[in-house]
């Protein structure tokens, strides 16, 4: 699920990247105007009989883009919360890049590691497993394993 504030479009990289890594699934895109229209369209992805929302979309540089985005997020949480089933909140927020070129990166890099875990989720959770504790960062380099040195 989309949303048409966004100045990338993630779900074309999302389902671009979900047909990489293999079958056995239906694609239903479903795109609301912005973020804190995410929930109420993850709820009706679920209805409709969706195992697993990916909620896409992105966050402005105002004060007010951020509040939405929290909102955005607890009404996210409530739905898997309630449902018991996995929503993967892929927020970009513009301030994270300098220039478009890197905002345009950054959704996209973002958006098919996420595509990637969702497919995991789903298909191969001991893929999942083998990350663990791995310092995995969607979008931007891993921030890797923690490196205990004994004394």
């Amino acid at each position: 699920m989309d949303t048409s504030f966004a100045r990338y479009d993630m779900a074309a990289a999302a389902i671009d990247e979900l047909r990489k890594q293999g079958g056995g699934y239906i694609v239903e895109r479903y795109t609301v105007p912005g973020i804190k229209d995410l929930a109420a369209g993850a709820r009706i992805l679920f209805d409709r009989g969706c195992d697993l929302v990916m909620a896409l979309g992105m966050v402005g540089r105002q004060p007010v883009d951020k509040d939405c985005a929290l909102a955005a997020d607890v009404g996210l949480q409530f739905v898997q919360a309630q449902l018991g089933r996995h929503v993967l909140g892929v927020m970009v927020h513009e301030e994270e890049a300098s220039g478009e070129a890197e905002l345009a990166s950054l959704f996209d890099r973002r958006t098919r590691e996420h595509a990637v875990n969702a497919y995991d989720l789903i298909f191969r959770p001991e893929a999942i497993r083998a990350r663990a504790g791995t310092g995995q960062r969607e979008g931007f380099s891993d921030a890797g394993p923690l490196r205990v040195s004994e004394r």
